[in-house]
């Protein structure tokens, strides 16, 4: 998504354009005053200017102080659910961008102060350290033809759950309760797996791939995925064989759950004695100008050690991909994936490598349509105003791939 669709939007066709879609996936919201803020809202976050704050984009737009309390009470008070918006977007968009993959991750939105609902000192990766800021988890479609925000929710570190005033102040639900981000993601995931979507594998990295909850709910949805896990993760071997004990001494109750004849190991190690003929040259990212780049890589169905020794799960068999890259000492890159054993390796490979594209969506997000820039202390009026970024961005998205939209000469 190029910054110049922002600088092209004052057109009459492209916004003759805008009109018409932020009219069509805002018809959920029923009240027409409803919609015409989310245009107005849409319109101040693509056209070009400064911080996309309520207050200075309402200005560039030549908007009156009457308009700004509309807007702000739309933002932060009204009742409507933006999972309607973010879904009526994602169906309107995903047909147009050849879904490959959908991408867990979260990102930092850098706050001062301690009122912003969520805010604390944490770690951030965007912000390379620890810092006093929000996170937000989300889930991305990523295709070929470009990416597509599927949902939004903010991370409410314990003690903002435990706390009551604060929890009025900032608005948050009485429903809303502590969530690991794993368990958030979870849940955005399912939500975007009963709309009308083309099904695609989950991909997240190892702060998501190491919670065996998190693989085991989105097996259990029927949710393909390719996770990256650390070194140190444990799995049963390919030789592992799994059986259910005899009782002991025919007292008690008869075991039902199978269990292995030998030790986990870690995934590191697994790698490490693997002979030189399992290590496989595929292509696993395509760049820009459209060249293949290869890495070389191993594929080795494995049981998961969690699940088995702590969650006392039936064993599940997966994928471990690990890469190895010829110029490196040791193995570089885990992965754990449930899609099916005869999965060709070329896609697994290139499914575990193409998660990266996140970091360009947040980039885009942030740089171009102010995600970061919501300036409010409700916990409603955040996840309103990611479902209007994700409105401008689905349609920034469809413009890049219109003919008709105007491109630099």
């Amino acid at each position: 998504m190029e910054a110049v669709f922002a600088a092209e939007m004052p057109a009459a066709e492209a916004r003759e354009r805008l009109v018409g879609f932020v009219d069509e996936v805002t018809e959920g919201l029923a009240h027409v005053r409803r919609r015409e803020n989310a245009l107005l809202y849409v319109r101040g976050l693509i056209e070009q200017g400064g911080r996309k704050s309520l207050q200075p984009t309402l200005f560039r737009l030549g908007e009156d102080g009457a308009r700004y309390e509309s807007v702000q009470q739309f933002l932060a008070d009204s009742p409507w659910d933006p999972a309607l918006l973010v879904r009526a977007c994602a169906e309107r968009v995903a047909p147009e961008i050849g879904v490959l993959a959908w991408v867990v991750d979260d990102t930092g939105v850098k706050k001062d102060g301690s009122h912003s609902p969520g805010v604390k000192r944490q770690w951030s990766g965007t912000l390379g350290k620890i810092g006093n800021c929000q996170i937000t988890v989300s889930v991305h479609a990523v295709g070929e033809r470009g990416t597509l925000p599927l949902g939004w929710a903010l991370y409410l570190p314990e003690e903002w759950c435990d706390d009551l005033p604060r929890r009025r102040k900032a608005k948050i639900p009485d429903e809303v309760s502590f969530r690991t981000k794993p368990q958030l993601a979870a849940a955005l995931a399912e939500q975007a797996a009963g709309w009308a979507l083309p099904p695609a594998p989950l991909l997240a990295d190892a702060a998501y791939g190491d919670d065996g909850a998190f693989r085991s709910g989105l097996h259990a949805l029927a949710l393909e995925y390719v996770v990256a896990v650390r070194a140190a993760a444990t799995v049963f071997g390919p030789e592992t064989r799994f059986a259910v004990p005899e009782r002991a001494q025919g007292r008690g109750r008869p075991p039902s759950v199978e269990r292995p004849d030998r030790r986990p190991e870690s995934a590191r190690r697994l790698a490490e004695r693997l002979p030189a003929d399992a290590w496989r040259t595929l292509p696993c990212r395509t760049t820009p100008a459209g060249e293949d780049v290869s890495s070389r890589f191993a594929f080795v169905r494995v049981v998961a050690a969690h699940a088995v020794e702590r969650d006392h799960l039936p064993p599940r068999w997966e994928w471990l991909i690990i890469e190895w890259p010829e110029e490196e000492d040791g193995p570089t890159d885990y992965w754990l994936s449930n899609l099916g054993e005869q999965e060709s390796r070329e896609r697994l490979a290139r499914l575990a490598r193409l998660r990266w594209t996140i970091e360009l969506d947040y980039r885009q997000l942030k740089g171009e349509l102010g995600l970061d820039h919501y300036e409010g202390r409700s916990y409603r009026g955040f996840h309103h105003h990611t479902a209007l970024v994700t409105c401008a961005h689905a349609f920034l998205t469809l413009e890049r791939l219109c003919p008709r939209a105007r491109r630099p000469a």
